[in-house]
């Protein structure tokens, strides 16, 4: 049980990290599109990401996928921007409302490549043979999908008071934090060594 509270804990403060903020900018691009009815399809969107994550994990324990470590820290950046970017391109369209499938599969996609980012350091706070680690991957995967699931909350809550209390349209609302995440992506990717090699 001590292990379980481990691996929850470590999956919880990966994303609730304030100084890794990469996770919650992509959550929050994620969310802002939606409102608290459609909770069903945010917690999709986000089990579709806890996937991504877990199997990229899972290709690294075992050896299997292998990137380096600057494309990484360059791509994560890059999935948050075309996540943001695309609901400035998307906003008031019905597309957000219809078939979720293809932001499911771009979402899992991005899960992926999140994941490589956190590889590295899983498998050496993990020492041991890959199949010691599938059961610890599961339980951080949990904490993992519980705190995007608290982002989520908050994010829905912070679009309810902007909404309702403060009188933003929802529009206007997903304008702003879509061009907030943009604004602190853009700099990380100009910003990223890999353009000084």
């Amino acid at each position: 049980m001590d292990e379980f509270i481990i691996f929850l804990k470590i999956g919880l403060t990966h994303v609730l990290n304030i100084h890794a903020y990469d996770h919650l900018l992509f959550l929050i691009a994620l969310t802002v599109p939606y409102v608290a009815k459609d909770w069903k399809r945010i917690i999709i969107l986000v089990s579709c990401f806890t996937l991504g994550h877990t199997v990229s994990l899972f290709l690294s324990v075992f050896n299997i996928v292998m990137v380096k470590a600057s494309w990484v820290e360059l791509l994560i950046p890059i999935t948050i921007l075309i996540t943001a970017f695309s609901n400035l391109i998307l906003v008031g369209k019905s597309s957000k409302n219809g078939n979720i499938s293809f932001i499911a599969v771009v979402t899992v996609f991005f899960g992926i490549i999140h994941g490589l980012g956190f590889s590295n350091y899983f498998n050496t706070i993990l020492p041991g043979k890959p199949t010691e680690k599938l059961l610890p991957l599961l339980e951080f995967a949990l904490g993992i999908e519980g705190a995007q699931i608290i982002v989520v909350v908050a994010v829905l809550i912070l679009a309810f008071i902007a909404q309702n209390l403060l009188r933003f349209n929802k529009r206007d609302f997903t304008l702003i934090m879509s061009s907030f995440v943009i604004g602190v992506v853009v700099p990380l990717i100009i910003e990223n060594p890999i353009w000084k090699k």
